[in-house]
């Protein structure tokens, strides 16, 4: 297999250790690795604001970017959609072998390399927000749960509303950004009320948004992506 990693936009700016912590997690699991250096925004800010001209050439150069790989791996519920979901709706023709090669991190986990241990170590009690592009459009299901009850030394607490919006939905946050804040603020009271130290999702971009809304409110709760979670061990500890 010839895998290729895609970081996305607000990985590779604001979170690169996500990045470095699903390199280190495959190739623990024997997966060689690739980062084409090419890659860049895939157009989801555009498409989802109606700018559908506008994500034409991005999409056609992160499929020139990820030609010739069997899969490619992205630690993004919301761009691996935008990939799978709304790329074949631009109706171009260099995107049409992509789409089926992309897969979300815990798709390629549990899907293609038949894992949910993974060897992981995360002595702290988490809890999990499922994102809205990786629940309702991936349909990603208990993947990133059955990988969490695998790691040792991990106590895995239930989410209240979990499946509720957090509020940040990219530029809904901009456009609306009253209700954005009080969307996260539900979220994160119903996280506390679980009393875990860490809240963990599967995308940086809502785990930016709760984030954020810790640190005003200055909480005992930590944002961690789980793919940190996944790479962590008890000799060499990342989150």
């Amino acid at each position: 297999m010839r895998i290729a990693l895609f970081v996305t936009c607000v990985n590779d700016a604001v979170y690169p250790d996500t990045g470095r912590a699903v390199v280190r997690l495959l190739e623990r699991l024997g997966v060689e690795v690739d980062f084409p250096q090419a890659q860049t925004c895939c157009g989801q800010p555009q498409f989802n604001t109606g700018y559908r001209r506008e994500a034409e050439p991005l999409a056609r150069r992160t499929a020139a970017a990820f030609a010739g790989y069997d899969h490619v791996v992205t630690p993004s519920g919301s761009c691996a959609a935008m990939i799978r979901d709304n790329y074949p709706k631009l109706g171009l023709p260099e995107t049409e072998s992509l789409p089926g090669r992309v897969y979300e991190l815990t798709e390629f986990l549990v899907d293609v390399l038949g894992v949910t241990d993974v060897g992981a170590y995360y002595p702290h009690t988490v809890t999990y927000h499922p994102s809205c592009h990786g629940l309702r459009m991936l349909g990603l299901g208990d993947r990133p749960l059955r990988l969490l009850r695998a790691v040792r030394g991990l106590t895995l607490v239930e989410l209240p509303g979990a499946e509720e919006c957090c509020g940040f939905g990219g530029t809904f946050a901009v456009k609306n950004p009253a209700v954005s804040a009080a969307m996260g603020a539900d979220k994160i009271r119903n996280a506390l009320g679980t009393g875990a130290d860490v809240l963990c999702g599967a995308d940086n971009s809502c785990l930016m948004h709760l984030g954020a809304t810790l640190r005003r409110q200055d909480a005992p709760l930590r944002t961690v992506h789980l793919a940190e979670i996944l790479a962590s061990t008890e000799t060499e500890p990342l989150a």
